[in-house]
């Protein structure tokens, strides 16, 4: 019997490196679609420059007025562009692997829902205006809320299943919605200045804000590689993940917590953004297969292009005016999403 695993073992080798190989390329060029949008990102505005122009002012500046519009506005827009849209793609896939619902995203589990909620009781009622300030308390609803949303979920015979968990973060997701919209409208005064943020935008990015959400990014990105291997066993239920070795405590822990940095850091920096964590690790997975590294490592970078190409969008269609990248995000999310899900390849995990 040795014998015979050994030569199956053997014989799967090659499709296993072959599969890995199309992987790859496909990485590769997903990181070169990538490298272009950033350009386009760069050079596409209320008034376009050329893509010479945009090389130049990365790396030999002149002080030009070209120059200065790339360097100061665009470059950091496009930065953040790069940090929001990789952190709501992890987080999402995060969450698609710890619920096993390919369909759910940061807003399943009420993260944004809590970190939005926080954030407009810090700016209205506070007076906190700085992002320095209020991240913070984006971070501290994220927690919260899906602390809140645990203990809910975990309160059934069942324990924290992912049903209960999602049906708990939906219901707690909307209550704080619902609670956000009627102190928006009892007090609109008070939130003139947020209206902007909550329709979702990368048009306030600055270096302050790059430099500021970055590293809880970074950490989350880290955290999310840390556990992708562990989830590989999760996906396949408890039961059989215990009996792989896989501490399911620990995973869910770091999953909270790297969701909670992530789509906390996301949407204090942006406003609430949908369908990138939702349909990105969608796409991914319909790639490369259940595999959680691979679905993460496409993600990281195909997140990004869509949250950048639908920025771009944003910028042509109303010139020399914009519209919010939250916006159309989900003008081109929902009907591909649609597409997808009525795939049955991908209507599983």
């Amino acid at each position: 019997m040795t014998a015979i695993a050994e030569q199956a073992q053997a014989a799967r080798r090659p499709g296993v490196a072959a599969t890995n190989a199309r992987r790859l390329s496909g990485l590769l060029l997903a990181i070169g679609v990538l490298a272009l949008v950033v350009l386009l990102s760069v050079a596409v505005g209320s008034r376009d420059i050329p893509l010479p122009t945009v090389i130049e002012a990365l790396f030999a500046y002149d002080d030009s007025n070209d120059h200065a519009i790339i360097q100061s506005l665009r470059l950091p827009r496009t930065v953040l562009g790069l940090l929001v849209g990789a952190a709501l793609g992890i987080a999402g896939a995060l969450i698609q692997a710890l619920t096993r619902n390919p369909l759910a995203d940061p807003g399943i589990l009420g993260v944004n829902a809590g970190a939005s909620f926080f954030v407009l009781i810090a700016v209205g009622y506070l007076g906190f205006t700085s992002l320095d300030a209020y991240i913070w308390f984006a971070f501290l609803g994220a927690i919260v809320t899906t602390i809140v949303v645990y203990i809910v979920g975990s309160a059934g015979r069942g324990g924290a299943t992912p049903i209960s968990l999602t049906l708990a973060g939906v219901a707690i997701g909307a209550i704080l919605g619902g609670v956000s919209t009627a102190l928006t409208l009892l007090n609109p005064s008070a939130f003139d200045r947020m209206r902007h943020w909550e329709a979702g935008a990368l048009s306030g990015g600055s270096y302050d804000a790059v430099i500021t959400v970055a590293p809880f990014v970074i950490v989350g990105l880290v955290l999310a590689g840390i556990v992708a291997r562990p989830l590989n066993a999760v996906a396949l239920g408890d039961d059989l993940a215990k009996s792989l070795g896989a501490n399911i405590l620990r995973v869910r822990v770091v999953v909270v917590v790297a969701v909670t940095l992530l789509a906390g850091g996301a949407t204090a920096a942006a406003g609430p953004i949908g369908f990138v964590g939702l349909m990105v690790p969608h796409v991914a997975r319909w790639i490369v297969g259940p595999d959680q590294r691979w679905i993460f490592a496409y993600t990281v970078v195909l997140a990004p292009v869509l949250l950048l190409v639908s920025d771009i969008v944003g910028r042509i269609i109303m010139r020399p005016g914009e519209i919010q990248v939250a916006i159309v995000t989900a003008f081109v999310g929902a009907p591909v999403l649609i597409l997808l899900a009525r795939r049955r390849k991908v209507s599983g995990l």
